[in-house]
């Protein structure tokens, strides 16, 4: 088992397959160019599978892909299947804009992939097209629906904005009650590569526009997810998740490594260890010394709050 010297037991990584993404959300990267990290740059599924066998190995059970957009790397019902076939238990799951998710859904689940989590923002298709610089919304609803056919289980990501998305926020509480998706709303993480004039809104904004129309009683938090739950009278959860709260960092289980082997403790530091050497030469044991010393290394707190500004490219690491 991986224990940081905070006494927190680090059971669950994040991977970024790729930092391309087909979006260009306002709080992610509005001016990224669409270019990318050449392919010979990125380590190979086998060698990401190499490195996860280790963590496996180490005590990770719970394994979420990433990117970018992590649909945009071809293949990836392939590297879902060799975690899967590694060890079936695994809690294997994807977060994914969804727009390229339509014909393939049913591939990732045979493949062994349990849950996604999709970011919708909107459901007025001018507003989508303004938040990530194209029309997109109905490759994503329409990829949103045949996920939920096939059985694969969804949870809704939101990020409401003043002035863009303030008013849809019961909108998309109830497009995702209706369908039996959770619905989490993600208060907006300050960063250098998005636009600099957006404004986000705090848990208590959010709260008070959700008890204009339903009741509902704080239900906690669930196990180690950074997520603040509210109960409705229907036994509907919603969820918040608070960036800048004491309780995101709490009891953190995470660590996140991107598709060029740099293997990050925390979402808001810049410091990383790269275990590219260690796989592309095969060295196992190698590859284990370097997990265990960035958890050895992880962070008590982020370093994110309302005064400071991340310059973390969430587009490299998967949020």
């Amino acid at each position: 088992m991986l224990i940081d010297s905070y006494d927190r037991a680090v059971n669950y990584i994040r991977v970024s397959v790729t930092e391309r993404c087909n979006f260009r959300c306002q709080y992610c990267m509005p001016e990224k160019p669409f270019s990318w990290v050449p392919k010979e740059d990125l380590l190979s599924f086998e060698e990401l599978f190499l490195f996860l066998k280790v963590a496996i190995d180490e005590g990770v059970n719970k394994i979420r892909i990433t990117g970018g957009e992590p649909l945009l790397r071809e293949s990836l019902d392939k590297f879902i299947k060799m975690i899967y076939d590694y060890k079936p238990t695994i809690d294997l799951s994807m977060t994914t804009n969804a727009f390229l998710l339509k014909g393939v859904a049913q591939k990732l689940k045979d493949a062994g992939l349990k849950r996604l989590n999709v970011s919708i923002d909107t459901l007025i298709p001018q507003v989508a097209q303004h938040i990530a610089g194209k029309d997109v919304l109905k490759n994503v609803l329409e990829g949103v629906n045949e996920a939920l056919s096939v059985g694969l289980k969804v949870k809704v990501n939101m990020v409401p904005m003043q002035g863009i998305n303030d008013n849809e926020i019961i909108d998309v509480l109830q497009y995702s009650k209706k369908r039996g998706m959770t619905v989490r709303f993600i208060e907006y993480m300050q960063n250098s590569h998005a636009a600099v004039d957006l404004k986000g809104m705090k848990s208590e904004q959010l709260l008070q526009i959700i008890k204009e129309k339903y009741n509902f009683i704080d239900d906690g938090f669930d196990g180690h997810s950074p997520s603040h739950y509210y109960k409705l009278d229907d036994g509907y959860k919603f969820g918040i998740i608070e960036p800048s709260g004491d309780d995101f960092c709490k009891s953190c289980n995470r660590i996140r490594l991107t598709a060029e082997g740099n293997l990050i403790p925390c979402l808001y530091f810049d410091e990383a260890m790269s275990i590219k050497n260690a796989v592309k030469q095969g060295d196992i044991q190698g590859a284990a010394e370097i997990l265990r010393e960035v958890v050895r290394t992880k962070p008590e707190k982020n370093r994110w709050n309302d005064s400071e500004i991340s310059t973390r490219a969430f587009y490299e690491t998967g949020g």
